[in-house]
């Protein structure tokens, strides 16, 4: 009987393939019923990378066995053939290599292999599997409890994910109706600046599911622009209101003005009583009290100024972010050893934990991932890691340890900018 760890030579081992075998050998020691593990794993397929065409198979190959088979101490494994499979599947035979290839990369299903790579199996007179090597299911039984769990925290996130986004639309809102409402009133600010970082919000707003770690940030930054909108709105309507209350006096005095008899202001000659206070000290304090005026108060440049420093550095913050689902689906190749050696990863806790078990593995030394993480803290330096490792696969990188060691130096320097790097791995696997 063969290991899949001990390759017959038509079969390339991997890492993926000795996980759904340990997978294997633990569900034969559990006794799950058939329905129960596929409805576990189908509810969580889509996150853990499995597609439409993979469930598609796995249901052909669950049709194949018996209640008995899903019973502790025995294996659910399925000797069907190319053919038929191909037959009830609608498949080629490249497709359907691809489909349980995925499957079993991912941990659902393991294949035991007979020596010869053929597929076959005996059932006894109770319909007991004998001996059989083929598309071994076990790996379902497995994980159920895992699949659940994920289940429950994939829903509890999706209702987080709700919450969040009622309140992004409710900030908004209110930062569309009050920058509407300033520009309505014709009231002075810089309102343009304002608009132009509400628009470049506004192209942040997810167009598909999104993780929650991402919208808490989008939040974060509609909140804070709020504040500002909200702010910088009630010292426009302040402003107005001491401009219009000027106004309106400077109308009263010039309407009694022109109520006075001319000849009585020419013909009455100006008496100053020294005792009285300067008129012109007396009417400058009195303006400055009711228009508010507060001494030494900075020039509207320098106002100005500041609000373009904190719109650029605004702007730098949200330019610098990264989030998990962007890094794992920048990273595909690393995204697939990572699921493989820990599941369905929920945080970056997870992702650091997972790239420090792979490291080793790229000759990445322990000493130059202690520095990174010491330089660049513990997500960035995951992050870095993890740019390394794709790279590194996919040929682009001879030395992962110098090019870790060389984005740590460029982060000493100002020049790391590891978001460029992961969108611009996303666009061009859209391209």
């Amino acid at each position: 009987m063969s290991n899949i760890n001990q390759p017959t030579g038509w079969r390339k081992a991997t890492a993926g393939l000795a996980v759904a075998e340990q997978h294997a050998q633990a569900g034969e020691r559990a006794a799950v019923p058939k329905t129960q593990a596929f409805v576990a794993v189908k509810r969580v397929g889509a996150h853990i990378g499995l597609k439409a065409g993979d469930m598609m198979l796995l249901d052909t190959l669950g049709a194949f066995t018996q209640a008995q088979d899903w019973e502790e101490g025995q294996r659910p494994i399925v000797w069907a053939s190319n053919a038929y499979l191909m037959e009830q599947t609608g498949f080629s035979l490249s497709a359907l290599k691809r489909h349980a290839r995925r499957l079993a990369e991912s941990g659902v299903i393991a294949f035991k292999d007979s020596p010869n790579g053929k597929r076959w199996g005996h059932r006894d007179a109770e319909g007991r599997i004998i001996e059989a090597y083929g598309f071994d299911l076990s790996p379902l039984s497995a994980r159920v409890e895992e699949f659940q769990q994920l289940h429950a925290e994939l829903q509890a996130e999706r209702a987080h994910c709700q919450r969040l986004k009622r309140q992004i639309t409710v900030s908004r809102r209110m930062i569309r109706a009050r920058i509407e409402a300033a520009l309505s009133g014709a009231l002075r600010g810089p309102w343009t600046q304002l608009t132009g970082l509400f628009e470049d919000l506004l192209d942040c707003l997810p167009r598909r599911n999104t993780a929650s770690e991402a919208l808490e940030r989008l939040l974060a930054w509609f909140k804070e622009l709020q504040e500002r909108v909200e702010a910088t709105y009630l010292k426009a309507v302040r402003a107005d209101e001491v401009v219009e209350n000027t106004a309106e006096a400077t109308e009263q005095v010039l309407q009694k003005t022109q109520k006075m008899d001319p000849k009585e202001v020419i013909s009455e000659p100006h008496i100053l009583i020294t005792t009285q206070l300067n008129p012109v000290t007396c009417n400058r304090s009195e303006t400055e009290q009711a228009a508010g005026v507060v001494p030494n108060a900075p020039p509207e440049e320098l106002i100005d100024r500041e609000l373009e420093d904190w719109v650029a550095e605004t702007r730098k913050k949200r330019g610098a972010a990264l989030d998990l689902p962007t890094v794992m689906q920048a990273c595909p190749e690393f995204a697939s050893w990572a699921r493989n050696m820990g599941g369905y990863l929920k945080d970056w806790g997870d992702l650091h934990r997972v790239a420090g078990q792979l490291r080793p593995m790229i000759g990445v030394s322990e000493h130059a991932w202690n520095i990174a993480q010491d330089r660049l803290g513990p997500q960035i330096a995951t992050a870095a890691l993890v740019l390394t490792f794709d790279k590194h696969c996919a040929g682009e990188v001879a030395s992962p340890g110098g090019y870790l060691r060389g984005m740590v130096e460029k982060a000493g320097a100002g020049e790391l900018h590891l978001e460029r790097s992961f969108y611009g791995r996303l666009s061009g696997q859209a391209a």
